[in-house]
């Protein structure tokens, strides 16, 4: 005799196959939902399914969108002299939460990882290069995560642009605002010294 139902084991299950969310978190939102409102559950639910239908990708910058060409590329004040290159669509949104950057993006949808299996031909790296050449602009701005497979992904772009006349820069990596020189590790330390710029 099974002590909890069919309908809740199988939400559980769901929610646990999302990334960063364990049995304990899975079943604690599952109940949540129980006691919820039945209207915050079907607004949940129809927005789950939303996603599916009306998310798209788009055909220049490969970003997520509801159409294509999406909002930024689409947007004719935009500088379209600097492409910044980046992992993923949420690493599109800290750039723009800057307000700091009016250029185009790229999203490559991932890094290399050969551990993973994700190799150069697994991400959107041959559209990058495709598209440097119909629509060439002043710099590249790679925008990669400051790890190994962000790095590794970084050098091998810069390798394949190099025939190409453009500027290829890499966001410059050190200590966070508010951080202390004595809980900051080597490499950090390294990388804050040669990205060092004047006052």
């Amino acid at each position: 005799m099974r002590s909890v139902p069919r309908s809740v084991e199988r939400l559980i299950e769901e929610l646990n196959r999302l990334p960063g969310i364990g049995p304990k978190t899975a079943s604690r939102l599952t109940f949540y939902l129980l006691r919820s409102p039945q209207g915050q559950v079907q607004a949940l639910a129809k927005a789950i399914g939303e996603l599916q239908e009306m998310v798209v990708t788009c055909s220049v910058c490969f970003n997520i969108a509801e159409s294509s060409p999406c909002p930024i590329c689409g947007d004719n004040q935009r500088d379209r002299s600097v492409l910044c290159v980046v992992e993923e669509p949420l690493d599109v949104l800290a750039v723009e939460r800057t307000g700091e950057y009016d250029g185009l993006y790229h999203v490559l949808h991932g890094a290399i990882s050969p551990i993973e299996g994700v190799g150069p031909e697994d991400l959107k790296i041959a559209e990058l290069v495709e598209r440097l050449h119909s629509n060439p602009v002043d710099e590249v701005i790679l925008a990669t995560n400051p790890n190994l497979e962000g790095d590794s992904t970084a050098m091998y772009i810069s390798r394949q642009l190099a025939s190409l006349d453009v500027r290829v820069t890499r966001l410059a990596h050190g200590l966070p605002m508010g951080g202390d020189l004595e809980y900051a590790d080597e490499v950090t330390l390294t990388r804050a010294l040669e990205g060092r710029r004047e006052i």
